[in-house]
């Protein structure tokens, strides 16, 4: 099952996968009615995301507002590095705490690819090329350890993996139906499941991995999608 997206999503993940944040109105026209989306709904989606702040108007361009622009952030796969065999982990060692600050630093450990083993302990493999931030708060001690003998099991502890990759699969065939509407849908659930993809090192990784499938083909589409707003004036 696969949740439409409004004119005002699209537009956002249109803006987020381009070269630049950046496009004119026919641009967006171009690129929203080549998805399916008609031009009055699309019209009606920039007025009111310019009215709140999400897009900002210039010189007969729009920019997407730089607090969704962020987003733009290992859209489809973030760096990685040779594994080495080590594991990053953060430990939550305060209690009582609010359940916004609860809820909050889930989020971002979330975002961080990390996944929960137990309550307040969280980990993954140590092969992102990027270091943990210092704003995770007294609250977090983050530790680098060689975990287990056993990283596979380890790993589908940590993640559903069995369950990804099904759904990777699903949406394969899914983004092969010729309505672009419904193809645009699709990917757009396919970038979904992408930010929730734990990097894996490939020694890691279930055989058959249908995640590096559906990272190609959503990569192509939206690189077609580039080429449609470049090759575009106002």
């Amino acid at each position: 099952m696969v949740r439409p997206v409004s004119a005002r999503s699209a537009l956002i993940r249109i803006l987020i996968a381009a070269d630049s944040p950046t496009m004119t109105s026919q641009q967006i026209c171009a690129a929203t009615t080549a998805a399916g989306y008609p031009e009055a709904t699309v019209r009606v989606a920039v007025s009111r995301m310019v009215a709140a702040g999400e897009l900002v108007r210039a010189r007969r361009v729009y920019t997407l507002a730089p607090h969704l622009r962020a987003r733009r952030v290992d859209l489809l796969a973030p760096r990685t590095l040779p594994w080495q065999g080590d594991w990053e982990q953060v430990v939550i060692t305060a209690t009582g705490r609010p359940a916004a600050d609860r809820a909050a630093l889930r989020a971002t450990l979330l975002s961080l690819r990390l996944a929960e083993l137990r309550e307040g302990v969280w980990m993954r493999p140590a092969n992102l090329a990027r270091d943990l931030p210092d704003d995770l708060g007294d609250a977090t001690i983050v530790l680098r350890t060689r975990a287990v003998d056993d990283p596979v099991s380890l790993c589908a502890r940590l993640w559903p993996l069995t369950d990804i990759d099904r759904r990777a699969r699903e949406l394969l065939e899914a983004i092969e139906t010729a309505d672009p509407a419904a193809r645009f849908t699709t990917v757009c659930a396919g970038l979904d499941l992408l930010t929730t993809d734990p990097a894996l090192p490939s020694e890691l990784r279930p055989a058959g991995w249908a995640v590096d499938a559906l990272r190609e083909t959503t990569t192509a589409y939206l690189a077609w999608f580039q080429e449609l707003s470049r090759g575009t004036g106002d």
